[in-house]
């Protein structure tokens, strides 16, 4: 790849989730990394009923110049799953040779519970289908941290081992948006999810 093709590359993630578990602060502190490494970003979210458990996703985008918040479908570079049956109902946004990135956890959606469906045991069968899969031990990361809401910040320190921006911005990053008090707790979690990888 040349050097301007290369400056020219646009990469596309996806974040999705279920509603509480921290999917836009993790988007928040992936767009400030990309905005201060150099690059244009643009993000965009879609709550669902998030206060209830439902769904969330948030698109990523970053590169020299970015136009649109939304990924295309089949464009997506990685999809950053905070729960398994979540990384594969949004996978029709996934291209070719991509990186899937899932928090090994179960969060049954309201009609599993209800008995209308089940929960399929074969999701990261599937996934491993799709793409490059890293399964992420995050939640129990995150448990032996003493807080389960670092979980985000554990699977965007896994994250990171795939993106190109420095240390040091990521931390950077990190207490741009996070609370002072919360800030080393979130750093230990970030380096346990690098080295999760």
């Amino acid at each position: 790849m040349d050097k301007r093709k290369k400056e020219d590359k646009i990469t596309n993630i996806i974040i999705c989730g279920v509603g509480g578990q921290g999917i836009l602060l993790a988007s928040d502190i992936l767009c400030t990394a990309a905005f201060l490494t150099g690059y244009d970003v643009k993000k965009s979210e879609i709550h669902g009923m998030a206060q209830r458990g439902g769904s969330v996703i948030t698109h990523v985008r970053f590169g020299r110049k970015i136009y649109s918040p939304l990924v295309e479908e089949g464009n997506a570079d990685f999809i950053l799953a905070f729960e398994k049956l979540e990384a594969l109902r949004y996978s029709y946004f996934l291209k070719k040779d991509c990186r899937i990135i899932v928090n090994d956890l179960q969060l049954p959606p309201l009609s599993v519970l209800t008995g209308e469906k089940e929960y399929p045991d074969n999701v990261i069968k599937i996934l491993k289908t799709l793409g490059k899969v890293d399964v992420i031990q995050a939640h129990d990361i995150a448990l032996r941290l003493g807080n389960v809401r670092v979980t985000n910040v554990v699977l965007l320190g896994s994250l990171s081992r795939y993106l190109n921006f420095p240390e040091n911005i990521w931390i950077d990053a990190l207490k741009e948006n996070v609370k002072p008090q919360y800030q080393d707790l979130n750093i230990k979690a970030f380096e346990l999810g690098k080295a999760a990888v």
